[in-house]
């Protein structure tokens, strides 16, 4: 283990300790408020310390088990006792690597993923619809609930633009990493040379924010617009002006929302679209920021930076920020996201814990 981190276990070995006495103090006891902080704080540093303690002790176990190596009739038992501990040591490692890595608050959050057609005209607006469905069939995999908030179909079947809110555990903290844009390169179904074209889309992940948050937005600062729903097909039409379209009028942040059955359920919905959009808003501003600093691996996140492509030609998928590239494009459509998934948190952990080493 790195001497950086075996500092930074044993501050919460002491931390520990030193929680046990306040807790057992009668003048912290007699007060809830801070009772209950100090309470909150025990369980976290607890569960870290515990595995530390548990980390030295299979150490000592190792050592000990190398020193028995030299009796013959020690040898073998030796040797299993190594292998046990090693792999035990090694595991207890990761595990410790990641509970010490700063946390977003936001990681627990249901997300409202946002999906735009950009460049390329129909075939990005078909593939959007691809990336919904792609995304909707990852959520199904993984036994998230979807549904789509607004949409705006074209005349192909896809979409301009499309917004679904995901519902599950650790939402947000999982699919964060797939806002930016996607670009795909195919021979697109009305062409008719055979030609490959490239377009693109963008894609924004923006975590839900809980009912405090949306309190704090000013209603002096809201307009808000009724109007017809409409949808291809004549889906989801109303003879009502149920739909709604709400702005921020000191920001031009806009939200709307046609799909729910009133205009009571739109206007809920549209306001918690437009309270993530603003509270996104804020976060990309202080991220870019902090980019002015530093450049991270995973990168910022936003919505100009092409961070996928889908070859289709080739059945390559390709993340450019971690340069990972699988040749397995049609079963990446399908909702297998797992292995993209996977080695984006591994990157983002491993650039987290480069940052902790530099800061210590």
């Amino acid at each position: 283990m790195k001497p950086f981190l075996r500092q930074q276990l044993e501050r919460y070995v002491f931390r520990l300790a030193e929680l046990d006495f306040l807790l057992s103090r009668e003048d912290i006891m007699g007060d809830m408020k801070q009772f209950l902080a100090l309470s909150r704080e025990h369980s976290d540093v607890g569960q870290v310390a515990s595995r530390f303690v548990r980390f030295t002790q299979r150490e000592a176990d190792l050592a000990a088990a190398h020193a028995l190596k030299s009796d013959p009739e020690m040898a073998e038992m030796a040797e299993e006792e190594i292998t046990s501990a090693e792999a035990e040591l090694e595991k207890l490692e990761a595990e410790l690597q990641r509970m010490l890595l700063p946390k977003d608050p936001d990681d627990a959050r249901n997300a409202f993923m946002e999906i735009r057609a950009g460049t390329g005209g129909d075939e990005s607006a078909l593939f959007a619809g691809d990336l919904l469905r792609m995304y909707t069939r990852y959520a199904e995999r993984k036994g998230w609930k979807s549904e789509i908030v607004s949409e705006s179909q074209s005349e192909l079947g896809g979409y301009k633009e499309v917004v679904l809110r995901i519902e599950g555990e650790n939402i947000y903290g999982q699919l964060k990493f797939e806002s930016g844009g996607h670009r795909v390169q195919r021979v697109p179904a009305t062409e008719t040379q055979g030609r490959i074209h490239t377009s693109a889309c963008t894609v924004a992940v923006l975590a839900e924010p809980d009912e405090a948050v949306a309190i704090k937005i000013n209603p002096a600062d809201l307009r808000i617009d009724t109007y017809r729903a409409s949808g291809a097909g004549g889906q989801h039409i109303n003879k009502t002006d149920s739909a709604v379209r709400i702005t921020h009028i000191p920001t031009g942040i806009v939200a709307e929302c046609q799909d729910g059955r009133s205009q009571h359920s739109n206007k809920a919905q549209a306001l918690k679209v437009l309270t993530a959009r603003i509270h996104e808003k804020d976060r990309s501003e202080r991220a870019a920021k902090d980019a002015a600093e530093r450049k991270g691996l995973i990168g910022s996140g936003d919505r100009s930076d092409r961070i996928r492509t889908y070859n289709f030609p080739q059945g390559r998928w390709t993340d450019h920020r971690i340069n990972l590239t699988l040749y397995k494009l049609l079963f990446i459509m399908e909702g297998d996201l797992s292995e993209p998934m996977e080695a984006l948190r591994a990157a983002h952990e491993a650039e987290q814990l480069a940052e902790l080493e530099v800061n210590v």
